[in-house]
């Protein structure tokens, strides 16, 4: 009984095992035939995927333009990975498009700038032939390219390994354009319906992928849908002019942070925005998020285009942009091509087959990094040459198949890239480089180890000593230079001293009133610093903003341009224009008493008593130096009047240096005295005479520097042509040396439209040209960069993350070595094994001496060795 009682129970359990067999097995093929043709049959063969890269212009992740795209941030954050480190090498539009196209660093395709070989002969025959399209057409893939491509590409050819071409020629724009239809001009006018770019684009890339489909169905498709949005001239499609009417996302703690002493050139004679400016910041703010909705739109109709047609689990999408972009940090009013957060890092976003969904990867990805993982996705051989990586590996989900597959190998990936912008500078005909710019350790940290060498510590008594050290009552460390016998005691200081109380301003807080008081002062007072009858028109014209002007030198004449106002020769004899311009200080209601830019001295010193220096301060007969009153008592004219003083000893150094270069080339060039009547000279003359044309070509300058001066020259007269159209056309916005625009109420043409007049601003300089290292790993995430002109900054993001404070000076110098070799092993890195270091464990432990301890106060400062007075590195500017 108990034997057949165990096999009536077997064979029950082997029934009930078959009937649920069969219901999984039923369950199966209903979710298998819901599929579509093309699906069940990529059941069975290994196809290839798809390849989609939607690629934007100028497109900020740091100024929240990610918030205006939620169908985007739905499809790729939910179904896919973000990658919140994705950076571009070098933030301008040509540059990092060329770089995204071969996967190589700027200094390896020579793209420097957006004309510097943007789509250049040299472009077209050395780099193009090797983009990641004709890699991908070669090995079968259906390529197409839609929208913006290269920013001086000018329509008259097809490039290497496109079969659908559908390109912008030349840079961005919405309306009246003109695309490159495969080789034939297709002109565009401002009918909406027909012509706005981003649905022009979208619309030819999905009727390509379904024409290619219907056609082709095993072969993939790799598609570039490159938006111009959102680049200006920000024009929003019609049903969106209304949208965002208090967008306000990109005022960050860096907005209208001016003026930046302690960092480059630009960002240190760039002062805070007018409302004007400000204003429009607002409203370029509005619009660029405006035209982000359509590229919204076109990346909800590309999904459900993959969805329809069952590719969706077969296609790798990407989002992504070129670089990033600023509006109004470090009060530059618009603009990119800064080395800072706000420029370099980009959306990056990336689904697909086997890529984990709603994942957020911290990982560093470049757009170097695009090329090579396109082409790792295909299955494709990525060639050496390329300096980025495929990122393929970072997606991959990794999961453990059960829970003691605990031990997996730990993935090595880059910790630090280069960020380079600009081409290298010009050298001289001797190969010497251009002018340098003073560096930058602080200045107090300098003149401190100045001061620790015997030469400066007698109070000039040595003989030939030209300069002492004398320490002022803040216990400052401070030059002096020696005057004959007047510098023996340094009457300067010992004036200063002895006028302290009177003059010097107060350094403890607590005793100044800042009562309610103060308001009222320079009214009660205006009329002693102003009497109506002594006060002439002023000899200089003020300027309310000295960060909007610029100073500089054509043709041996010195130009100090108001980027608002125009331009005026520096130190003019005429005084007409100031008094045109400005008119009577007693009839101006908004002088005041401290401003420190207009003339406010009350001394009465005589030519004859005082040697006048600046407009503000005199030297005594006595050696001592005397300023008017306002310098003394507000700290506002007080940092003004020593900014202006710094500016004018750069220009007036920068003109003597010209100078001398100009005396040295006459010393070469001097000619010989002319002897015409000894009989030599007569019998050398017949000699001349009687040589062949090819013979006097031996006498002549040789053809290459003959060639080299030509060109300079050439140069020369090119830029003087533009500086008297620009005078001729009242154009002063355009200076030169300095990237600037205007803007006026005719620029945009499509609603919101802008009504505030216009207005000019300057956003970069032709000396912005930079290397920086980028690291970020566990313990560290900073910014060094090394400028063209010997500048140094370095940001710590953990303490500083805006990059507000440039904190080079709390770096010792070996730090500052280690970090410089680095650069320069990535600066002149070839190919991915060169250009991307991977750093773990122990290799990281020599990044522990790049921490500094970050304090807002002046830093103490150690006493200086032997060693610490000479150069940080060879070649160093110091």
């Amino acid at each position: 009984m108990a034997e057949k009682g165990l096999a009536a129970s077997l064979l029950l359990l082997v029934v009930m095992g078959e009937v649920m067999l069969a219901a999984q097995g039923s369950s199966y093929l209903s979710g298998y035939r819901t599929r579509s043709r093309l699906q069940r049959d990529r059941h069975f063969r290994n196809v290839r995927p798809n390849i989609i890269l939607i690629l934007t212009d100028d497109q900020d992740i740091e100024l929240g333009s990610m918030q205006a795209m939620n169908k985007t941030r739905h499809i790729m954050e939910k179904g896919g990975t973000h990658f919140s480190n994705a950076f571009s090498t070098t933030p301008m539009c040509c540059p990092s498009r060329s770089s995204i196209l071969t996967g190589k660093y700027v200094h390896n395709h020579h793209t420097y700038t957006n004309n510097e070989n943007c789509s250049s002969p040299s472009w077209q025959a050395h780099h193009e032939p090797h983009t990641f399209a004709v890699h991908l057409n070669n090995s079968g893939y259906r390529t197409a390219f839609f929208g913006k491509y290269l920013n001086e590409y000018n329509g008259s050819y097809v490039p290497p390994g496109w079969k659908e071409w559908v390109a912008l020629v030349k840079n961005s724009r919405f309306y009246n354009y003109t695309l490159c239809r495969n080789g034939v001009r297709e002109k565009h006018s401002s009918d909406y319906s027909k012509d706005y770019l981003t649905d022009v684009i979208t619309n030819n890339s999905i009727n390509y992928f379904r024409m290619s489909k219907r056609m082709y169905p095993n072969r993939p498709v790799m598609m570039v849908l490159s938006h111009v949005a959102p680049h200006g001239p920000e024009d929003s499609a019609p049903q969106y002019s209304s949208a965002f009417p208090n967008a306000s996302q990109h005022i960050t703690p860096s907005y209208n942070y001016a003026p930046n002493p302690d960092k480059h050139w630009i960002l240190r004679y760039t002062g805070p925005m007018k409302p004007v400016h400000m204003q429009f910041t607002n409203m370029l703010q509005r619009r660029r998020m405006q035209t982000l909705l359509s590229v919204d739109d076109s990346m909800e109709r590309v999904y459900n285009m993959l969805m329809e047609t069952g590719e969706l689990d077969n296609t790798y999408l990407i989002y992504t942009s070129d670089h990033g972009y600023h509006i109004g940090q470090f009060g530059l009013v618009k603009g990119k091509s800064m080395p800072y957060e706000f420029d370099i890092r980009v959306p990056f976003y990336v689904r697909g087959p086997s890529v984990e969904q709603g994942a957020i990867n911290p990982n560093v990805v470049l757009n170097i990094d695009l090329a090579p993982t396109l082409l790792d996705m295909a299955g494709v051989d990525i060639p050496a040459e390329m300096d980025g990586k495929s990122i393929l590996k970072l997606l991959d989900t990794d999961k453990p198949v059960n829970r003691f597959q605990i031990n997996r190998k730990v993935k090595t990936w880059r910790d630090s890239f280069l960020v380079e912008r600009g081409k290298l500078p010009h050298k001289r005909a001797d190969g010497k480089e251009m002018a340098q710019e003073e560096n930058f350790l602080p200045k107090y940290q300098r003149v401190k180890d100045l001061c620790q060498k015997a030469e400066y510590q007698t109070s000039c008594q040595q003989p030939g000593q030209k300069w002492q050290c004398v320490e002022d009552p803040t216990g400052k460390l401070r030059l002096y230079k020696c005057k004959g016998m007047a510098g023996l005691f340094a009457p300067r200081m010992q004036a200063l001293m002895a006028a302290a109380p009177q003059m010097l301003p107060v350094s403890n807080f607590d005793n100044c009133n800042c009562g309610d008081d103060i308001l009222k002062a320079p009214v009660l007072k205006r009329k002693k610093v102003f009497p109506k009858k002594k006060v002439k028109s002023s000899k200089s014209a003020t300027r309310k903003r000295w960060a909007r002007s610029v100073s500089f030198e054509l043709d041996g004449d010195l130009y100090a341009v108001d980027l608002e106002e125009g331009y005026r020769p520096v130190h003019s004899r005429n005084s007409s224009w100031n008094r045109d311009k400005t008119g009577p200080l007693s009839n101006r209601p908004d002088v005041e008493e401290f401003s420190g830019m207009g003339m406010t001295s009350n001394s009465k010193l005589s030519p004859s008593e005082a040697l006048k220096v600046t407009y503000r301060c005199s030297i005594l007969m006595n050696d001592t130096v005397k300023c008017d009153g306002g310098i003394y008592k507000s700290l506002q004219a007080w940092k003004d009047h020593k900014l202006h003083i710094e500016h004018e000893i750069e220009t007036l150094q920068t003109k003597i240096k010209n100078l001398r270069e100009v005396k040295g080339h006459l010393k070469k060039v001097r000619p010989e005295e002319c002897q015409c009547n000894t009989p030599r000279a007569l019998m050398k003359n017949k000699e001349a005479f009687m040589l062949s044309a090819s013979s006097m070509n031996a006498f002549r300058m040789p053809s290459k520097q003959k060639s080299q001066w030509l060109q300079k020259e050439q140069k020369r007269r090119k830029k003087l042509r533009k500086f008297l159209k620009r005078l001729q056309n009242n154009d002063t916005c355009s200076m030169p040396g300095l990237t600037c625009f205007t803007h006026d109420n005719h620029h945009w043409q499509t609603a919101p439209l802008w009504t505030m007049g216009p207005f000019c601003a300057c956003t970069s300089a032709n000396n912005n040209t930079y290397w920086c290292l980028r690291t970020i790993n566990d313990t560290h995430n900073f910014l060094f960069c090394e400028f063209a002109t010997g500048f140094l900054e370095y940001f710590d993001l953990n303490t500083d993350p805006y990059q507000l404070i440039n904190a080079v000076s709390t770096l010792d110098r070996n730090a500052l070595n280690s970090m410089h070799q680095q650069l320069m092993d990535l600066r002149g890195c070839k190919g991915h094994k060169q250009c991307n270091p991977e750093k773990r464990g122990k290799e990281r432990n020599y990044l522990s001496e790049y921490r500094p301890v970050h304090r807002r106060k002046r830093p103490k400062v150690k006493k200086p060795s032997s060693k610490s007075l000479g150069q940080i590195w060879e070649g160093w500017v110091g």
